[in-house]
C-alpha cells in the first residue's frame, strides 16, 4: 500500500522500551491482560484517566505480554495535530498489515484504497463499506491467530477514523480479537463512549504513591516529599516528574513552590522550566519537534531536524526529560511534555517551526496547508484556498469531519467576503458527522458573520436537516416550522425545504398540534406545484384528502426518475398511503441506482424496512434495518438507531425468536422519550405485543398494544397505531377485553372514514371479524379477505385467513375451514413465521388436513440471523459477501453455518439451494 503525496503515511510505532515497574495499578493491570484471555468477557475495553495517570504504560504492559503470546499487534496512538487529518489513525494502525487489503473483496478494497488516499475515490463509495472492510481485515488475521488492537490517546484521533473503527470494533464478538482503546477523562469519543465496558484510572493511593517515590534514583525525603505527594495528587507523572526536578541541584526553582495548581498545570509549567536552559539549537529543534505529528517526523524530520544521533543537538533535552532518543528517532517522553513546549514558546518562534515544517513538506499538500495555516495571520487568501483544496480531498474520501475543520479553518484566514459563505460549507461537511452541537456552533457563526439572507437559510436548513435525525423533537420541531413561517413570504422555496424537515420530526413525534401548526405555515407558502408540498402533506398527516395525494403520486413518480432523494421521497410518501408495492420497489431502485451516498440515515429510515416488513421480505427488511441501525449509530443518531431496532424486534417476534424481539424493543425505548418519539415507541409497543403474542401470553400482548392507543381510545400515534387494530382485538377476545377493544375500533373507523385505506379497512374489517358475536363474524372476515391488494401482504392475510379458518371449524364448516387454513399455513411456513405455523399446523390437524412435518422445516430449529445468513448463502453469496450485507465478519458468518449445517442435515452450500427453494422460497428473489 503505497501512499502518494497528500495522503497519511503513519509510521508504526516502536516496539515499547523495558518499563519501570507499574506501582500501584495491579487490579488494572490484572483486569487488561484478562482481555487477552480467549474466554475473557471483554474483547473490547476503553481505559480512561487523565493525564499522567499511566494508561499508556499499562498498554505497554499488555503489548508485551501479547507479543511473548506470539500474538499480532497492530498499534496507534492519536495526535493532536493529526486529528484533522481523514483516515490518519487507521491507516496508521493498519499500515504494516497493507498487504491483506488486497486479499478484501473488490468494493473493500477500492473504499479503503480511496480513504487512505492511495487510489481513486469509488464513485459510489458506500460509507459503511470502510468499516466493513476493517472489519473483514482484522477477522482475516484472526484466522491466523490471536490479534490485539491498542488505540492509544484516541482522543486524538480523527473522526473518520473513529467511525471505521468503532464500527468494526462493536462487531468482533466470537472473535480472538482484542480491543483496547485508551482516552482522556472526559473527553468526547464518538463510536466508544457509550455501552462499553470501561476502566478508569483514578489516583495512586498515599501507600502507592509513596512506593513510586521510594524507586525514585534520588529517593525523596522529608518535607520536599510531603510537598510532592501532597502537589501530585496521586497522578504517577506527576510523582515522577516532581521527584525529578526535587532532586536538581536548585530545587527551589521548580514548580514546588507553585501553589496548589493541579497535577497537569503543575507538570505543563515543569516541562516549560526546563526549556530555559536549553541551548538555541536544542530548544529549536525541540519546537519543530513539538510542531510536527507523527508522521510529520518521519517524512519532514530528515530535512528539518538533527538526526537522532547527535547528541550535541538533543542531549540537553534528553538530560532534562523532555524527549527520548531510539533506535528509530526521536520522541517526546510524554505528549504533556510536547503540550508544554509548544504553549511556551513564543507566537513567532511557532510561526516560524510551522514556516519550516511546510517548505519541508511541499509533497504532502494536506499537511503542508495545515502547517502553513499555523503559521499564517487573517487574512490569508492563499492558505485559505490550500485549506479549501484540502478540505475537497477529505471530502471525497468520506472524512466529513476533517473537511469541516478545514473550512472552518479557512473561514477565518479568507477574506470577510469569503468567510462567511466557507463557515457554511463547514456546517455542511460537519452535519454528515451527525454532530449537531457542532453544527449549531458553526450556524452561530455564520449568523455573527453575515446577514446574507440566502446564507443564513443554508446553515438554518443544515441545522433541520441533522436535528430531524436526533430525539430533541419538539425543540427542534419548533425551530424548523419558524425559520420556514420567516422564510415564506420572501424564499418560498427554502422555505418548503424547512417544512419538510419540520414534517418529518411531526411523523417522528406525533403531536397533532405539530399537524396544525405545519398546515398553518404550508397554507402562507406561496402556491406551486413542488414536490416537497406532496411530501409535506403526507408525511404530516397521510388520512387527509387521501385521494389527492394518491392521484399526486405520479407526478412525484415522475420528478423521482431524475432524482435519488426524490426517488426515495415517493417511495416514503408511497408507503404512508399504504401503497406498499409501489413504494417497496421504489425503494429498490433508489438502492440499486445509488446506493447509499451519504454516512447518515436517509429522512424515514424506517420506512423502507416496514415496507419490506409488510410484502413478507423480510430478509431484505432485516439488511435495511442493520444498515440505518449501524449509520444512526457511528453518528450517534439516537432516533435512526432506535427505529432500526424496534423494525428488527418485529421481524424477531415474527419469527419466533421473542427473547430476541423483547431485547431489541427494550433497546428501542431506552433510546428515546416516548413522549417525544411517539412513532418509536408505538413500533417497540408492538413489537412487545409480537413477542408476547409468540409466545402465546395474551395478558401481556394486551398490556403492549393497548399502550398503542390513549386511555380514551385515540391513537398515540396517527399513522405508526392504526396497524395493531387486528391484533389488539385478537387478544381483547382471548383476555375478555371485547367491549374495551370494540369501542377503540369502532372510534378508529369512525375518524379514518373514507379517507382509510384499503389495509387499513381489511385490518378494521379483521378486528370487526373477531370481535363480533357468533353469528355475525363471518361479513367482516370475507370483506378483510376481498381487497385484491392483500397478498401483497401475505402475513396479513395469512392472519385473516387463520381467524376465518378457526371461526369456520367452530361452526363445525370443517370442508371450508380446510381451504383458507391450506393457505395460511403455506404462507407462514414460507415467511418462516415459525409460533403462527405451529398455530396453523395445529388447526390444519383439528380440520383433518394432512401437515405431517417435512425436511425444509428444520430452518425452523435455526435462529433468525442463521436462517438469514442461509437464505443469502443459497443465493450464492460468499462469506464476505454476506457480511457486507448484514455487517458482520467473515468469520462470524462462517460460525453460523457451520453450526447450521448439521441442523439442516447438509454437508455443502450447493445443497442449500435445493433446500430453500423445496418449500422455504421467499416471494421475492431478494430473499
Amino acid at each position: 500500500m503505497s501512499t502518494p503525496a497528500g495522503a497519511p503515511r503513519p509510521v508504526t510505532r516502536a516496539r515499547p522500551e523495558p518499563a519501570e515497574p507499574i506501582v500501584g495499578r495491579d487490579r488494572e493491570a490484572a483486569r487488561l491482560l484478562h482481555t487477552l484471555d480467549p474466554a475473557s468477557a471483554e474483547p473490547l475495553l476503553l481505559l480512561l484517566g487523565d493525564v499522567g495517570m499511566g494508561k499508556s504504560a499499562l498498554l505497554d504492559l499488555v503489548v508485551r505480554r501479547a507479543e511473548t503470546d506470539h500474538a499480532r499487534v497492530l498499534r496507534a496512538g492519536g495526535s493532536e495535530s493529526e486529528s484533522s487529518l481523514a483516515f490518519a489513525a487507521l491507516h496508521q494502525l493498519l499500515r504494516p498489515v497493507s498487504a491483506g487489503v488486497d486479499d478484501l473483496p473488490e468494493r473493500q478494497r477500492a473504499a479503503l484504497y480511496g480513504a487512505f488516499g492511495t487510489g481513486p475515490i469509488p464513485a459510489d463509495t458506500d460509507p459503511m463499506l470502510i468499516g466493513v472492510a476493517v472489519l473483514g481485515l482484522l477477522s482475516a488475521l484472526a484466522d491466523r491467530g490471536r490479534v490485539l488492537v491498542v488505540l492509544d490517546d484516541a482522543q486524538w484521533f480523527d473522526r473518520a477514523s473513529l467511525d471505521a473503527l468503532s464500527f468494526a470494533a462493536r462487531r468482533l464478538a466470537g472473535e480472538p480479537v482484542t480491543v483496547l482503546v485508551a482516552a482522556r477523562t472526559g473527553d468526547h469519543l464518538p463510536g466508544f463512549d457509550r455501552h462499553i465496558p470501561t476502566l478508569t484510572l483514578g489516583p495512586l493511593d498515599d501507600a502507592a504513591a509513596g512506593r513510586l517515590l521510594d524507586l525514585r534514583p534520588q529517593r525523596p525525603t522529608g518535607r520536599t516529599r510531603a510537598r510532592i505527594l501532597a502537589q501530585a495528587g496521586g497522578n504517577p507523572l506527576a510523582l515522577t516528574e516532581l521527584a525529578r526536578t526535587a532532586g536538581a541541584p536548585d530545587p527551589a526553582a521548580g514548580p514546588l513552590d507553585g501553589g496548589p495548581l493541579p497535577p497537569t498545570e503543575h507538570l505543563e509549567r515543569l516541562f516549560a522550566a526546563r526549556l530555559r536552559d536549553l541551548p538555541s539549537t536544542t530548544a529549536r529543534a525541540v519546537l519543530l519537534l513539538a510542531a510536527m505529528d507523527t508522521v510529520d517526523s518521519a517524512i519532514a524530520a530528515p530535512a528539518a531536524l538533527p538526526g537522532p544521533e547527535d547528541a550535541t543537538a538533543w542531549g540537553p533535552a534528553e538530560r532534562a526529560g523532555l524527549i527520548r532518543r531510539t533506535g528509530r528517532g526521536v520522541r517526546f517522553g510524554h505528549p504533556l511534555a510536547r503540550s508544554a513546549v509548544y504553549h511556551a514558546a513564543p507566537v513567532d518562534a511557532r510561526r516560524a517551526a510551522h514556516r519550516t515544517l511546510a517548505e519541508a513538506l511541499r509533497d504532502e499538500p494536506d499537511r503542508r496547508a495545515w502547517h502553513l495555516a499555523a503559521a499564517s495571520t487573517p487574512p490569508d487568501a492563499a492558505v485559505s484556498a490550500e485549506l479549501e483544496r484540502t478540505a475537497d480531498r477529505a471530502r471525497r474520501r468520506g472524512g466529513h469531519a476533517a473537511a469541516a475543520e478545514a473550512l472552518h479553518r479557512a473561514a477565518h484566514l479568507a477574506p470577510r467576503e469569503d468567510g462567511a459563505r466557507l463557515l457554511v460549507e463547514a456546517a455542511e461537511a460537519a452535519a454528515l458527522t451527525g454532530d449537531l452541537p457542532w453544527v449549531e456552533e458553526l450556524a452561530a457563526e455564520v449568523r455573527a458573520h453575515t446577514d446574507d439572507a440566502s446564507l443564513l437559510a443554508r446553515a438554518a436548513t443544515e441545522v433541520g436537516r441533522l436535528a430531524t435525525l436526533t430525539v430533541r423533537h419538539t425543540l427542534v420541531f419548533a425551530r424548523l416550522a419558524d425559520a420556514a413561517e420567516e422564510s415564506a413570504p420572501t424564499r418560498p422555496a427554502t422555505a418548503l425545504d424547512l417544512l419538510a424537515g419540520a414534517a418529518v420530526v411531526r411523523f417522528y413525534c406525533g403531536e397533532d398540534t405539530q399537524r396544525r401548526r405545519v398546515r398553518d405555515v404550508l397554507a402562507g407558502i406561496p402556491d406551486d406545484a413542488s414536490w416537497l408540498r406532496v411530501w409535506v402533506r403526507a408525511v404530516s398527516d397521510p388520512f387527509d384528502d387521501r385521494a389527492e395525494l394518491l392521484s399526486l403520486l405520479p407526478h412525484l413518480a415522475e420528478q423521482a426518475r431524475r432524482r435519488p432523494d426524490r426517488l426515495t421521497a415517493f417511495a416514503v410518501v408511497a408507503w404512508l398511503l399504504d401503497e406498499t408495492p409501489r413504494a417497496a420497489r421504489a425503494f429498490d431502485e433508489a438502492f440499486d441506482r445509488w446506493g447509499v451516498r451519504g454516512p447518515l440515515p436517509e429522512g424515514l429510515g424506517g420506512a423502507a424496512a416496514w415496507s419490506y416488513v409488510e410484502l413478507g421480505r423480510w430478509g431484505r427488511a432485516r439488511e435495511a434495518c442493520a444498515r440505518s441501525g449501524a449509520l444512526g449509530a457511528r453518528a450517534g443518531l439516537d432516533h435512526a438507531v432506535a427505529c432500526a431496532a424496534a423494525v428488527d424486534a418485529t421481524i424477531l417476534a415474527y419469527q419466533g425468536d421473542p427473547a430476541a424481539a423483547r431485547v431489541r424493543a427494550e433497546e428501542a425505548l431506552a433510546l428515546i422519550d416516548p413522549s417525544e418519539s411517539r412513532s418509536v415507541a408505538v413500533y417497540a409497543r408492538r413489537a412487545l405485543g409480537a413477542a408476547a403474542l409468540a409466545e402465546g401470553a395474551y395478558e401481556a400482548a394486551y398490556h403492549q398494544l393497548r399502550a398503542v392507543f390513549t386511555a380514551d381510545g385515540e391513537p398515540v400515534h396517527y399513522h405508526a397505531a392504526y396497524p395493531a387494530l387486528a391484533d389488539l382485538a385478537a387478544v381483547a377476545v382471548r383476555t375478555g377485553r371485547r367491549d374495551e377493544a370494540a369501542g377503540i375500533v369502532e372510534r378508529a373507523a369512525r375518524t379514518l372514514g373514507a379517507d382509510a385505506s384499503p389495509r387499513l379497512r381489511a385490518l378494521i374489517d379483521r378486528a370487526r371479524g373477531l370481535l363480533a358475536d357468533a353469528e355475525d363474524a363471518e361479513p367482516y372476515f370475507r370483506a378483510a379477505l376481498a381487497d385484491p391488494q392483500s397478498a401483497h401482504r401475505p402475513f396479513e392475510r395469512a392472519q385473516t385467513l387463520l381467524d376465518f379458518a378457526e371461526w369456520l371449524r367452530r361452526r363445525r364448516r370443517i370442508a371450508e375451514a380446510r381451504v383458507p387454513l391450506a393457505e395460511a399455513l403455506e404462507t407462514f411456513r414460507r415467511l418462516g413465521a415459525r409460533p403462527w405455523t405451529e398455530r396453523a399446523r395445529a388447526e390444519a390437524r383439528a380440520a383433518g388436513l394432512d401437515v405431517a412435518d417435512s425436511t425444509p422445516d428444520a430452518l425452523a430449529e435455526l435462529s433468525p440471523q442463521q436462517q438469514q445468513i442461509i437464505r443469502l448463502a443459497a443465493r450464492g453469496l460468499t462469506n464476505r459477501e454476506i457480511g457486507e450485507k448484514l455487517f458482520l465478519s467473515p468469520r462470524t458468518v462462517g460460525s453460523h453455518l457451520y453450526r447450521s449445517f448439521p441442523k439442516l442435515a447438509v454437508t455443502t452450500r450447493s445443497q442449500l439451494r435445493d433446500l430453500i427453494d423445496d418449500a422455504h422460497a421467499s416471494p421475492d428473489p431478494q430473499d
